[in-house]
């Protein structure tokens, strides 16, 4: 057993104990209090003084499927042969040599989403993985973990160049609509099948993948930076009842009576990277907190790779601007675990979820702040120098 005590247990489940304890047996946390009786044997961290947290979740990143430090032989997140790739499935593009997974272990990220992004209407599956292992199979969480799907400008400049269609907003929806459409008749085909005894269709992967977002067994995650995208994001989603979350969600702040209205939770980053299109040009710092504010489930995400260790100052930079501290810790935690879809298992320190902590010198939105330790699954992953493993 491993017990990190003394130290400011912030839970992000509504609590926070100013001189706490984390008692973790094998890969889980069996306790969380200020009075936990530690067994004999028991090893101990002392984090007297330090901030004790459940590890940042990273809801939208492309780490080991877009080459950190490598140029085109490392991008596999884009299958731009054709506009609907349902059938894509992260697993088979991440690369866990990846330096950017080091990157993001020492800042604390223990739990990433990862995978197609925005050039396809549908891009494939997405999963979620903790940093750490040399083959992908050791590092799933979830997997699928999320139907990606994409509006907008990129599907348009990709395939209008290619000229293929979409060429429009009406393109894009017409052929997501298409798409959805083929997998409830393949689903029905197979009950059908099932039911009267009859030989199944021949396997067809690529509705496989739709038909699990239909049945809401995933995720649907769609791209969507400008109003009227997003608008065209819930329409879809109602339309076919998907559980769908909306990334990006750049113009939110226009709309986000209505986002809350329709009970989709969002993503949203990045910011790191200024406004280098259209569509972003109305990114602000504040969007994250005027969402927040209007009951909107908010995750802030960086959409990166190695600059995805970044995310708890861009966080914090949401917070300088109008976000309530602890919904910008939720942000970075409980809420990106939530929409991610693994909050289950990740996200607040509770009894019964997985043993991943991280221990800080000072407050997670301070720039000088440390991440001393970080624990996954039970088992130390990551000793700042200087400090005893």
């Amino acid at each position: 057993m491993l017990a990190i005590t003394n130290g400011k247990v912030m839970t992000m489940a509504g609590q926070t104990f100013e001189r706490g304890t984390v008692l973790i047996d094998g890969d889980k946390i069996v306790d969380v209090d200020e009075n936990v009786v530690i067994p004999n044997g028991t090893e101990t961290i002392d984090a007297g003084g330090k901030i004790v947290m459940p590890g940042y979740v990273e809801s939208h990143s492309h780490v080991g499927i877009w080459g950190d430090g490598v140029a085109w032989e490392g991008r596999d997140f884009n299958e731009t042969s054709e506009p609907v790739t349902p059938h894509m499935r992260a697993i088979d593009g991440i690369n866990p040599f990846d330096r950017a997974f080091e990157d993001v272990l020492q800042a604390g990220i223990t739990t990433l989403l990862t995978g197609p992004g925005s050039a396809n209407l549908i891009g494939g599956e997405w999963v979620a993985i903790k940093p750490v292992g040399r083959v992908v199979e050791d590092m799933i969480l979830r997997d699928p973990c999320g139907l990606k799907m994409a509006l907008g400008e990129n599907p348009r400049r990709v395939y209008g160049d290619q000229r293929k269609s979409p060429v429009t907003r009406m393109g894009e929806a017409a052929l997501i609509r298409e798409a959805l459409l083929k997998g409830e008749a393949y689903a029905r085909s197979v009950e059908k099948a099932e039911r009267e005894g009859t030989e199944l269709p021949d396997r067809d992967l690529r509705m496989e993948a739709v038909v699990r977002g239909l049945r809401r067994e995933e995720r649907t995650r769609i791209h969507a930076h400008a109003a009227q995208d997003i608008v065209t994001a819930v329409r879809l989603s109602r339309e076919f009842g998907l559980d769908a979350v909306i990334e990006h969600v750049t113009e939110g702040w226009k709309i986000a009576d209505f986002i809350a209205d329709a009970g989709v939770p969002c993503s949203v980053g990045p910011f790191h990277v200024g406004r280098p299109k259209i569509e972003m040009s109305p990114m602000t710092f504040k969007n994250p907190g005027l969402l927040a504010a209007a009951g909107v489930t908010v995750a802030i995400h960086m959409d990166a790779t190695s600059s995805t260790a970044l995310l708890p100052v861009f966080a914090g930079l949401c917070c300088r601007e109008g976000m309530p501290e602890e919904e910008a810790l939720k942000a970075i935690t409980i809420n990106a675990a939530i929409v991610s879809g693994v909050a289950d298992r990740v996200g607040s320190l509770e009894k019964g979820k997985d043993a991943d902590v991280i221990i800080l010198s000072g407050h997670p939105f301070d720039v000088m702040t440390k991440v001393e330790h970080v624990i996954i699954n039970g088992k130390p992953a990551h000793v700042a120098e200087g400090l005893d493993a």
